[in-house]
């Protein structure tokens, strides 16, 4: 409706003109009224909508089980753990055991960066040392493989460490160094979903060297030269 009509309406009404001035000096105040209203509901909707996407709720903070070197990255490993729908202490667990949080890491067999990923998992153009093009490949594969194993962490570990074969395979049958990952793997997960204070898998991962992967971890992140866990310290 125009305010013209609003007029012709009055007039067909018979108000004299002191009446219709007072009308009109109401309508005007209600309409004013209503549009400041209805413009701080949507300003206030704004507002909401615009906190929700700039200021994410903050994340549930890591278990301190984990090394100094992996919580350095707790941040991005909740950050990708929501991206590709996995449990954060998995994607710790598996970061600690691959690279003890080095996105430099290379191993002898060619894998690189904080999740240890193959050559033939990146593209011609992309950069696996680029913690999150070497997350999206790594966790990626982690996430397929823990579909296929029905969401049994030890099938997973095993399937990520030698292959998806391995999910075909008993434990058993799996490779001693399969085997191996997968103990210490299950191991430090569960202590760390348990709240655990003590590291009993971790030290042994540690004194089998990975304090030595550590160690470099800490020099490329720049942390205090100072020893993750010493033989006689627990945490």
């Amino acid at each position: 409706m125009t305010y013209d009509g609003l007029y012709d309406d009055e007039q067909a009404l018979g108000m004299g003109p002191s009446a219709q001035g007072c009308l009109h000096a109401i309508i005007m105040l209600l309409v004013l009224g209503v549009l400041a209203g209805f413009t701080a509901i949507v300003h206030s909707a704004w507002q909401q909508t615009r906190g929700t996407t700039e200021t994410p709720a903050t994340p549930v903070p890591l278990s301190p089980y984990f090394t100094d070197e992996v919580l350095y990255w707790s941040g991005r490993i909740q950050h990708w753990s929501k991206i590709y729908h996995l449990d954060p202490y998995l994607v710790a667990t598996v970061m600690q055991i691959e690279s003890c949080g080095n996105p430099r890491a290379v191993s002898h067999a060619g894998a690189s960066g904080l999740f240890q990923v193959m050559p033939y998992h990146f593209a011609a153009d992309e950069d696996p040392f680029n913690p999150d093009t070497n997350a999206r490949r790594g966790l990626t594969f982690l996430r397929e493989m823990w579909r296929r194993a029905d969401g049994d962490v030890a099938k997973t570990l095993a399937a990520y460490n030698g292959g998806p074969a391995q999910l075909r395979r008993a434990a058993d049958a799996w490779p001693w160094e399969t085997q191996r990952y997968v103990r210490w793997g299950t191991g430090i997960y569960d202590d760390a979903r348990a709240g655990r204070t003590d590291t009993p898998t971790l030290q042994s991962w540690l004194h089998a060297g990975g304090a030595r992967l550590c160690a470099h971890a800490r020099e490329v992140l720049g942390l205090r030269r100072n020893p993750t866990l010493l033989p006689t310290e627990s945490r």
